[in-house]
């Protein structure tokens, strides 16, 4: 991604995290990048390409502080832990990434053009969590009767949720964390949840 349309979507996001997407308009972007709309337009063609663009860069922005340690070593209990309570970070584009998916997933309700690129990275995220739980059932750390793809929903809708409380002060940075934490003991102890 080259450094100004980097530089664009960072631009989004905060403006996003402080007005939401109903309040996103283009020139508050480009007044927050210190461009010209006709730059955001040339680079997203309109205001949806800026929201599902915005919305796939905070995705791979959060990849990079919840992605892998690379240490093979790590229990798949403690690298799903990990991944899931790196959502709840005193961090301010940990916070403003929370915000912008909070905002976009809303807006899904009532616009359609958003929800195939918000599918598609929740999928992405779904099938991820689903495969660590079944890595954690190959290596015998994880029962085989825990329905991998039912716990990833559970466990990633229950991270969605408790970002909104967390976002609105509800909730400390510890607190979800220890949620996070207590849900993924109950989701992997294997019992007849379905």
């Amino acid at each position: 991604m080259t450094t100004r349309r980097a530089k664009l979507l960072e631009a989004t996001c905060r403006v996003i995290a402080l007005r939401g997407v109903r309040g996103l308009r283009v020139e508050d972007v480009a007044a927050e990048a210190g461009v010209s709309k006709t730059l955001i337009y040339y680079h997203f063609r309109d205001r949806a390409g800026l929201v599902t663009s915005a919305l796939e860069f905070v995705n791979d922005r959060a990849e990079g502080y919840v992605g892998s340690t690379g240490d093979d070593d790590i229990p798949v209990r403690d690298l799903l832990l990990g991944l899931l309570a790196a959502e709840f970070q005193d961090d301010t584009a940990v916070r403003e990434n929370s915000a912008v998916w909070g905002e976009v997933r809303a807006a899904a309700t009532f616009d359609e053009g958003l929800r195939p690129t918000l599918a598609s990275l929740t999928e992405r995220w779904l099938v991820d969590i689903a495969e660590l739980i079944a890595d954690g059932q190959d290596e015998g750390s994880i029962p085989e009767s825990v329905d991998s793809r039912a716990a990833a929903v559970r466990l990633t809708s229950l991270v969605e949720g408790l970002s909104g409380r967390w976002l609105a002060g509800l909730l400390t940075t510890a607190e979800a964390r220890a949620h996070v934490a207590a849900a993924l003991e109950r989701e992997l102890a294997g019992g007849s949840q379905g």
